[in-house]
């Protein structure tokens, strides 16, 4: 019996992310009051594979999680996103945890490798799509939580600031 509620209690440990760190607090209450106009945060001739090697090898270095932002400029909620990520407390907190990486992935066509690598194949459930992975084994950790971040335009900004503190 012990060793059900052991088993359980681990399971439940495992399926949820530990938060490292609090949540920055937003300066702003709604999507509404981002700066105009939205970042364009990703780069169609950039070449990803060499951008993500060095991001990670950044993140080895410093300690840090890898970010990898999985988008496109014709997406608003991937645009929503880059703005919620440039509030100066946002970014901070980034900053402090993350080394990131932005990926264009056109319309779906585009540098589909990067996801493939951490075993996401086919298309992408949505952008943006953010890879959180440990850059000292090269593993992605939020598995199945990729694409929560894909309907940006209708959270809040403290919500979107919440997810990407809970790995940390």
């Amino acid at each position: 019996m012990k060793q059900t509620a052991l088993a359980f209690a681990l399971a439940a440990s495992l399926a949820t992310p530990l938060a490292a760190a609090p949540a920055p607090r937003v300066s702003i209450q709604t999507i509404n009051q981002l700066a105009q106009p939205l970042p364009l945060p990703y780069h169609e001739g950039a070449n990803a594979d060499r951008d993500v090697a060095a991001a990670r090898a950044r993140a080895k270095a410093t300690h840090k999680k890898l970010l990898i932002d999985l988008g496109g400029n014709w997406c608003p909620d991937c645009r929503v996103l880059a703005g919620i990520m440039e509030l100066p407390e946002v970014r901070r907190f980034v900053a402090q945890h993350y080394e990131v990486v932005t990926v264009d992935v056109g319309r779906f066509d585009r540098n589909g490798q990067i996801p493939a690598h951490y075993g996401i194949t086919g298309r992408l459930k949505g952008v943006p799509s953010l890879l959180i992975v440990d850059p000292r084994n090269d593993k992605l950790i939020n598995e199945g939580r990729t694409a929560a971040l894909a309907d940006a335009r209708s959270m809040t900004p403290q919500a979107l600031a919440d997810w990407l503190a809970q790995w940390a």
